[in-house]
């Protein structure tokens, strides 16, 4: 049993404990926030202890790792903080706001034998493992592009000065909140990415930000992939791959949280209709800390590589640059 403590106690940090209740492979033992209200609220909603100092996590012999759902200019300091300390540590998306920055994270991690776990549990949905297998397996054939979309309106009565809703702490509209989950996922299907060329606009939110991000990728090997994020349209998502010898398409008909029944279609080469498969609501958030908690003893090697961490970031790099410049960009590479 991997003990952690829950170090940001707002609205995520609760929903990964709440999530986590029960299993056998993670144990939240404590909650760690500066505001006084976060912990009274979090130690009522869970009843566990409560501090006020992330010091004390660190160097508390109760704990093996931290879960670490905090505003994003705060990852790296406490990554490399518990890196230092010996703690394994579980990351919320994005990585960080800068390849550099993740560059860090991930060295520190590295050269403490941690394995540095990434908040994308959007990878660990059934239907979008069902594409991971597909293309792994070639039965999608030479992948030539790929569109993905990831919208809600949750955000329609944010306040203007919600650090979710800022330009520098959540810069291009809904990238840092939704786009990241896509694009991770092209990763894993295509490689790095070469360019992107990124729109941002606000349309109707008061949040900094912006409620809508579109951006194109191109990829280094050719292929080519659309993603759009809108933050203020009711629920809706899709997830769709086309290969050379088939089509693979998840639609889902609930937001990932609580979740739904997702409809899964696919059509092969030589096929005179396409078929549906549907896949109902499964339990992506606690897959990804319970896949994380195998990594960390062994028992499995981590599904996200270090190319991949720094791809995802030096991706939402480019978007933010090319949304700012009104023009494409080249990627850094990251490898």
């Amino acid at each position: 049993m991997l003990k952690a403590a829950q170090v940001g106690l707002g609205w995520w940090g609760s929903q990964v404990t709440k999530v986590l209740q029960g299993s056998e492979k993670i144990e939240i033992v404590c909650g760690i926030d500066p505001s006084e209200e976060m912990r009274d609220r979090y130690h009522a909603a869970h009843g566990l202890p409560v501090l006020a100092d992330y010091a004390q996590a660190l160097e508390s012999e109760d704990v093996a790792a931290v879960i670490l759902t905090i505003p994003h200019r705060l990852h790296e300091e406490s990554v490399i903080r518990a890196a230092a300390a010996g703690k394994q540590v579980f990351c919320e998306k994005p990585l960080s706001l800068g390849v550099e920055s993740a560059r860090r994270m991930i060295d520190a991690c590295d050269a403490a034998g941690i394995v540095l776990g990434i908040g994308h549990e959007r990878r660990f949905e059934p239907a979008w493992e069902e594409i991971k297998r597909m293309a792994d397996a070639g039965e999608l054939g030479t992948i030539l592009h790929m569109e993905a979309h990831w919208s809600h309106d949750r955000w329609l009565n944010m306040a203007a000065d919600n650090w979710r809703g800022s330009k520098e702490e959540a810069p291009a509209a809904g990238w840092t909140g939704m786009g990241v989950h896509l694009s991770d996922m092209m990763l894993s299907l295509a490689g790095q990415v070469a360019e992107v060329h990124a729109y941002t606009a606000r349309r109707i939110l008061v949040i900094p930000t912006g409620d809508v991000v579109s951006a194109h990728l191109r990829f280094v090997d050719g292929a080519t992939g659309h993603i759009g994020a809108v933050s203020a349209t009711p629920d809706y998502a899709r997830f769709a791959v086309f290969g050379s010898l088939a089509w693979a398409e998840a639609r889902e008909t609930q937001h990932v949280d609580p979740g739904g029944t997702t409809h899964f279609y696919v059509r092969r080469r030589g096929e005179a209709e396409q078929t549906r498969r549907d896949f109902e609501p499964a339990s992506p958030v606690r897959a990804g800390y319970e896949h994380w908690a195998d990594a960390v003893a062994g028992r499995v090697p981590y599904r996200f590589t270090n190319e991949q961490r720094l791809g995802n970031v030096a991706v939402l790099e480019a978007v933010v640059r090319s949304a700012d410049g009104g023009r494409p960009v080249a990627v850094a590479q990251y490898s």
